[in-house]
């Protein structure tokens, strides 16, 4: 999917104009870390280089909610062509303060660049379910993710090669003017989206409709955990990029090339976590990968912290492969590899949720209210880095203090979770161990609130997988007979699940209620596990079910679970396999037509 999408008109110009624009971002900040660090120095280096990250994400803090605004009011892509035009002439300006080697003129282009990607960032986000199927999303975020992070290494290189004695600063800045050029170009192909909420009127006083945008969020307790969650990302992120090249310098006594190597190790991996998190979810938003994630990069920050605290380098490393000279240095570079997997884990997910849960005549200042709140995390926390270095305060200090609190957060992240962990659990162990491919789960999210999820029954593990097809917990209706089988009972505690017995109606009726309160139901038709590998007899009890609460019928079939130990097929009838790959296809919601005027068993049989 994530391939496809690359060459499509709705996608891609969105790709490479996210791509090009990171990459100018980050090679002017790369380019002010490495002047700090290497040229500057002194007591006030550490600090000075986080303020730089405060600086760029200052304008999200005020800007955002205008971003939004103009984002729901006007048409996206005519926002966006704008916005990047823009940057052409910021461009220029960056092109003079290299010119003049001045760090505050290069500070003043980093804000302004911070005061664009403020206002692109509601566009960015908000864009993608315009144009994006729901299943489509993780990978959109995904792809977008990696795009940001392959350009944030490429500027970061050529930021640093550019702010070392040997590179010519100039010429290296004038690739921000291609690079501008590019993504300005890139927007004008971006399909237009019409505009999502046309009476709507912006408000001047940009605090006011910032506080107005964060009530806005808070009366949704999805969107709020969800911008919650999202923000401790940024944190950890902005923290984290913060914290390292003073590590480096420090603990390892590295110079500029290893330091280069050190943030290209953290953005590929950020990447390929991204990657891994969408790969996982196959189509649906699933969000136990964000409670591993947070528990991974707790796990890792403290490592990190711990392994170099109190550590001083006697000797000074150079060269872009030497974080892989030692055994102390490979433990560094795993950790940060680790710490950056873990962040892609824990944001995909959760970004992906949100912008499903927005509606489209909200969705981007939906997203302008959890940039807002991001944009608050990142300020205050390098704020607060700034003054605990001025204090004396090590970056060890400061990343086992950020893995600490990292794992306080995937506990409450774990807590209020707004699904069901076991469904996300089963939905990650089945993609894992059986590569399954679902077609058409739009199906599935667009039936309606009274639903019955038809299954076919192939073997013992159909369960569980069409559990994991939904984000809340379903009801399963299950034979009497299995349901006392021993091996049974352990797994009935984890779900709700309603025993059927042919001789006692009253639990058709309790299904029936149960459909008609708007909970999910989740039936074999055929009664039993199939002996032939056709369709069985299907009994009437469910189109009795269906036909007294007037629900949708959404079916579903299952292909390759009858290949496993786990089926009734005979090895004469199929071959046996412990992982087939499976595919699962989930066809178009249906609802019973019968005739009004039958009754009784003759109106069932008919159902």
């Amino acid at each position: 999917m994530s391939s496809s999408l690359l060459m499509t008109r709705r996608f891609a110009p969105l790709f490479w104009c996210q791509f090009f624009s990171a990459f100018s971002d980050n090679f002017i900040k790369s380019s002010l870390v490495f002047l700090i660090l290497f040229h500057i120095g002194g007591s006030v280096g550490a600090a000075l280089i986080a303020l730089t990250a405060a600086v760029f994400i200052s304008p999200y803090f005020f800007l955002s909610a205008l971003g939004g605004e103009l984002a729901d009011r006007y048409d996206k892509s005519k926002v966006a062509q704008r916005l990047k035009f823009s940057e052409i002439g910021i461009a220029l300006i960056a092109v003079l303060g290299f010119a003049l080697n001045s760090v505050p003129l290069l500070f003043l282009v980093l804000f302004l660049f911070g005061v664009v990607a403020a206002l692109f960032g509601p566009i960015k986000y908000g864009i993608l379910p315009d144009h994006l199927a729901r299943s489509e999303l993780p990978a959109g975020n995904a792809l977008i993710e990696g795009a940001t992070f392959i350009a944030i290494l490429l500027g970061t290189i050529c930021g640093g090669i550019a702010a070392k004695d040997g590179g010519d600063a100039v010429q290296f800045s004038l690739l921000m003017i291609v690079f501008s050029l590019l993504c300005w170009g890139a927007s004008l192909l971006i399909p237009p989206t019409g505009e999502g909420a046309p009476h709507l009127t912006l408000h001047k006083n940009v605090l006011v409709s910032t506080v107005g945008l964060l009530n806005f969020l808070r009366e949704d307790p999805r969107l709020w955990w969800g911008a919650l969650v999202t923000s401790w990302f940024w944190l950890v992120g902005a923290v984290a990029l913060s914290l390292m090249p003073p590590l480096v310098t420090t603990a390892l006594g590295a110079d500029a090339d290893v330091v280069t190597s050190c943030l290209a190790i953290f953005t590929v991996s950020v990447a390929l976590g991204s990657g891994l998190a969408a790969w996982l979810a196959a189509g649906r938003i699933i969000l136990l990968p964000t409670v591993i994630g947070a528990v991974l990069l707790g796990v890792f920050a403290v490592d990190l912290g711990w392994s170099t605290l109190g550590v001083s380098a006697s000797a000074t490393i150079s060269g872009y492969f030497a974080i892989f000279s030692s055994a102390r240095n490979i433990r560094f570079a795993i950790d940060l590899a680790g710490l950056a997997v873990a962040g892609g884990l824990f944001i995909v997910p959760t970004f992906a949720a949100v912008q499903a849960w927005a509606g489209a005549d909200r969705r981007a200042r939906v997203i302008a209210a959890v940039n807002v709140l991001n944009a608050a995390f990142m300020v205050v926390s390098n704020l607060i880095m700034f003054g605990l270095q001025l204090a004396g305060m090590t970056a060890s200090a400061l990343f086992l203090i950020l893995g600490l609190a990292s794992l306080v957060v995937a506990y409450a992240v774990g807590r209020t979770m707004p699904a069901s962990a076991l469904s996300d659990a089963l939905s990650i162990i089945y993609r894992t161990l059986f590569r399954i491919e679902v077609k058409g789960i739009e199906n599935l999210n667009n039936a309606g609130p009274n639903v019955i999820i038809a299954v076919t029954h192939v073997s013992f593990l159909d369960a569980g997988l069409a559990m994991s097809l939904r984000n809340r917990k379903p009801v399963f209706a299950i034979d009497v007979s299995i349901a006392r089988r021993w091996w049974v009972r352990p797994f009935l505690r984890l779900t709700r699940a309603i025993p059927l017995d042919p001789l006692k109606p009253m639990a058709l009726r309790t299904l029936i209620d149960v459909v008609k309160a708007g909970d999910a139901l989740i039936i074999f038709p055929e009664g039993r596990i199939t002996v032939t590998g056709s369709l069985m007899k299907v009994y009437d009890g469910a189109a009795m079910v269906a036909d007294k609460s007037n629900a949708e019928i959404v079916p579903v079939r299952i292909e390759g679970l009858e290949q496993t130990p786990f089926s009734r097929l005979s090895k004469a009838q199929v071959r046996r396999r412990w992982f087939p790959k499976v595919t699962v296809t989930i066809l178009e919601p249906v609802r019973l037509t019968v005739d009004p005027d039958l009754k009784g068993r003759t109106r069932r049989q008919a159902a």
